[in-house]
């Protein structure tokens, strides 16, 4: 079983800045891309940043410049720096990631139960 397990969240001031944490746990083959998703009170969730197994990365643009995200696949974590927060990032920030659980066995995506940001003076 795989479980993916967010940690970092809190309340900061509007300029601030957070890390939040994602670890990977389980009967775990491969891991390719990781997503980090938000989604707001009354809003949809939408994607914020995404890494590839190579480590290449894209963005969304109300976070450009502002977010970084990374990965250790030595501890199987993905990682969202977050710098210069708004009140408007303020949301439920979700990781997932794309694991193989066997050699021979299919690609899934798996969710964590995400992590609250609030962003607030």
């Amino acid at each position: 079983q795989v479980q993916l397990v967010e940690s970092g969240g809190g309340l900061v001031q509007p300029g601030g800045s957070l890390r939040l944490s994602c670890a990977v746990s389980g009967s775990i083959f491969s891991i390719g891309a990781m997503d980090w998703y938000r989604q707001a009170p009354g809003k949809q969730r939408e994607l914020v940043a995404t890494i590839t197994s190579d480590g290449g990365t894209n963005y969304a643009d109300s976070v450009k410049g502002r977010f970084a995200i990374s990965r250790d696949n030595t501890k199987n974590t993905t990682y969202l720096q977050m710098n210069s927060l708004k009140p408007e990032d303020t949301a439920v920030y979700y990781c997932n990631a794309r694991a193989r659980v066997s050699v021979l066995g299919s690609i899934a995506l798996y969710w964590g139960q995400g992590t609250q940001v609030a962003v607030s003076p």
